[in-house]
């Protein structure tokens, strides 16, 4: 037997050549006297046949679906073929035979879910797992290119980033109350003081109903905070980022994004700089298309969709009203009704994909917008000691990378984007 390789290496050897591969039974079928398994592994799939006369045939005639084999052969090209090449096979080692698989080519995606760690073994969840892969490789290259410390923050907090309705609280060992992180923001802000430049990616929890194609109560959160920069700096980092990052993608997942069925020229598009809208604008856009919004109100996933078909490449959207955005975004000074915040939205009717802005620096203002907003000072203590010793102008965003990966990968639910969701009606598995 020759030395085992991967299938995809196995498609690029010339006919006749002596191949041995090892994975799972993607598919079989038997026709006339002849055994058809088309065998998977981590880098493609490919076809050996068996005929009557091959040691194989009969381990071939039995092996089920999912079973895990190793396949030998020689090659032979067929157009018809997976690939173009399949083998003809000469034996088949049953590692483990599969009881009968669960999953059918008509199974609902409620079912996928229930059956979620088996389903990850799919073509298509395969394919977005290695572009999720890339997105995240492609991110942490790009901040630590860029100067960016990467840290860690805590999960258990005691005080909320956005405000209070959409915590998950927990039970402490001490018998207090702490809660689930929505977001590492504040603890990055701790370290600009030292490093200047932070990221950090981890999971973060929101308890919202929310029951759109894009919520997920436990998501992968990219935060980064940067001492000495302003909204126009973050901006810039931000769109710099993303076209990173759908660059690395386009070069290494080609095959897994024509798998899908991605348009390759509309990500070919995701070139700095992105375009600017304003609030303002956005909210003229969508009365004149009929949409029931004034001036005021925030956007949810239908007015983004709106908007994000009057753009082919992701966009920023600007100065959103006090009301709309969290209590640490500073207040445009020539304008203190709107923010110095901005969304990111992705295009295709993806919507919001990054929100970030400037942050309050000046002690006094702070203390002043967490009242106003009917908080207590008192809950951000430590929050506020930032701003008494030695403050800085400063400016950060968050970026779900669910959200990202469902965009370029053009999925049409964010639960297809990680292997194992987390939504408001599913903790299993």
């Amino acid at each position: 037997m020759s030395q085992v390789i991967p299938v995809r290496e196995a498609l690029k050897l010339s006919q006749g050549e002596e191949v041995t591969v090892r994975g799972w039974v993607y598919r079989r079928r038997d026709l006339g006297d002849k055994a058809f398994v088309v065998v998977r592994d981590s880098t493609g799939i490919i076809q050996a046949v068996f005929s009557p006369s091959a040691r194989g045939h009969d381990a071939a005639r039995r092996v089920t679906v999912e079973s895990s084999v190793i396949v030998s052969g020689r090659l032979r090209d067929d157009p018809r073929a997976p690939g173009g090449k399949e083998i003809q096979g000469e034996n088949l080692e049953i590692v483990s035979l599969a009881d009968n698989f669960p999953i059918r080519r008509d199974a609902s995606r409620e079912f996928l879910l229930e059956v979620r760690h088996l389903a990850v073994r799919s073509r298509k969840l395969t394919a977005v797992l290695k572009i999720r892969d890339t997105a995240f490789a492609a991110l942490h290259e790009w901040f630590r290119t860029n100067g960016y410390y990467e840290v860690q923050a805590p999960m258990f907090v005691s005080a909320a980033v956005e405000g209070g309705a959409t915590l998950f609280p927990v039970k402490y060992v001490d018998g207090s109350t702490v809660y689930l992180t929505q977001s590492s923001q504040f603890y990055l802000e701790a370290l600009i003081f030292s490093l200047e430049k932070v990221y950090t990616v981890a999971p973060s929890f929101r308890a919202e109903k929310s029951r759109t194609r894009r919520h997920l109560t436990e998501y992968w959160h990219a935060e980064a905070e940067a001492a000495w920069m302003g909204l126009e700096g973050i901006l810039k980092v931000e769109e710099e980022l993303i076209s990173h990052i759908v660059r690395r993608v386009l070069e290494k997942n080609h095959d897994e994004l024509t798998f899908l069925g991605r348009d390759l020229s509309r990500l070919k598009l995701v070139e700095p700089p992105f375009p600017r809208i304003s609030y303002d604008k956005a909210i003229e856009i969508l009365q004149n298309k009929g949409v029931g919004i004034k001036w005021g109100d925030d956007l949810g996933a239908d007015e983004e969709r709106v908007l994000t078909m009057e753009f082919d490449k992701p966009f920023f959207l600007y100065g959103f009203p006090e009301s709309v955005k969290a209590f640490y975004h500073k207040n445009d000074p020539s304008r203190p009704s709107v923010t110095l915040s901005a969304d990111l939205l992705a295009p295709e009717g993806y919507g919001e994909i990054i929100g970030g802005g400037e942050r309050i620096d000046k002690l006094e203002e702070l203390v002043e917008k967490i009242k106003r907003f009917g908080l207590n000072p008192s809950d951000y203590e430590w929050y506020l000691d930032l701003r008494r010793y030695g403050s800085v102008p400063h400016a950060g965003f968050g970026l779900g990378m669910d959200r990202l990966v469902m965009w370029i990968a053009g999925l049409d639910h964010i639960v297809d984007s990680l292997p194992f969701p987390r939504t408001t009606s599913r903790t299993y598995p």
